[in-house]
């Protein structure tokens, strides 16, 4: 019975110690996140990406109805 109760008792704890990020890994997950959204801003920003969205903007305004 007392074995049992230790045994629960251990696998709640260790349940528990893993059960969220350490400061760490929030910062590199942080950096990473930074890191991907300044790719993508100058992806999106570049002059090949810029021109495609106003043509696509353009077509999309002279439509005929």
């Amino acid at each position: 019975m007392v074995m049992r109760w230790c045994l629960r008792r251990y696998a709640a704890a260790k349940a528990r110690a893993d059960a969220g990020m350490a400061t760490a890994e929030y910062a590199m997950g942080t950096l990473a996140a930074c890191a991907f959204a300044a790719v993508l801003y100058k992806v999106v920003t570049g002059g090949a990406v810029d021109e495609a969205l106003r043509s696509m903007i353009g077509k999309a305004l002279d439509g005929q109805f």
